[in-house]
C-alpha cells in the first residue's frame, strides 16, 4: 500500500459540484491499493498516517507532533495512480493496481481502522471510483510517500540483490583498474 501525505492548512474533495470531504488544518493523503496489500499493509499504513510527527510542538520544534498529538483532521483520497508504472514508454500501466471491486473494501477498511485508532468524525474520504477534484493548501510545503512494502516486515526488497551485485562488479572493476595501474617489478628493468 502506498500514500502520499501532506501536511495541509486546509484540503477538500469535490465530486461534480458538491464537496464530498473537507478540513482544515491537518494532513491529506492519498492512498494507493496494489493486488498484493494485505490486512498488515493496511495497518501499517494507517498506523503511519496517524503517527507521523510532520508539526512542530507548542514552542516551535519542527517534526514533533502528529496528527494525533495535535487533534488535527484528515482527508484520505483512493488514489489508484499511485501504482502507474511509467517505466516503459509514455502511457502509464495500471496493472499493479488492486481491482476496483477489491480496493474499495480495502479503502474503506483503511478508513475504518483509522477511526479506530483517532478520532472518527475528524477523518474526512473522497468519494471512491468517482472522477475528484482535490483542493489543498499544502503547508510548508511537507510532502511525505509512504510505502507498507518498502519500510515494513522482512520482505526483501527485490532490487536490494541487484544494487548489490551492481556495487560488486563496480568493486572488481576499481581492482582491476588498480592492478593494472601498479607498476610490475623486472629483474632486467635495473638502470646501472
Amino acid at each position: 500500500m502506498r500514500a502520499v501525505l501532506q501536511r495541509v492548512a486546509q484540503a477538500s474533495v469535490t465530486v461534480g459540484d458538491r464537496v464530498v470531504g473537507a478540513i482544515g488544518p491537518g494532513i491529506c493523503v492519498l492512498v494507493g491499493i496494489c493486488q498484493e496489500d494485505t490486512r498488515e499493509d493496511m495497518e501499517y499504513i494507517a498506523k503511519k498516517i496517524i503517527g507521523m510527527r510532520v508539526f512542530d510542538d507548542d514552542s516551535g520544534s519542527m517534526w514533533k507532533k502528529s496528527v494525533l498529538d495535535k487533534g488535527l483532521e484528515v482527508l484520505c483520497v483512493p488514489q489508484f495512480t499511485l501504482y502507474g508504472k511509467t517505466t516503459k514508454g509514455m502511457k502509464p500501466d495500471f496493472h499493479q493496481a488492486m481491482r476496483s471491486s477489491e480496493s474499495r473494501q480495502v479503502f474503506d477498511d483503511l478508513v475504518a481502522h483509522l477511526g479506530k485508532l483517532y478520532d472518527p468524525s475528524k477523518i474526512a474520504t473522497g468519494e471512491f471510483g468517482a472522477m475528484m477534484q482535490v483542493a489543498l493548501v499544502n503547508d510548508g510545503p511537507v510532502t511525505l510517500q509512504l510505502d507498507s512494502r518498502k519500510f515494513s516486515y522482512d520482505v526483501p526488497d527485490p532490487t536490494t540483490a541487484t544494487k548489490q551485485a551492481a556495487k560488486n562488479k563496480r568493486r572488481e572493476g576499481f581492482a582491476q583498474q588498480q592492478q593494472q595501474q601498479e607498476p610490475t617489478p623486472s629483474s632486467n628493468s635495473e638502470i646501472k
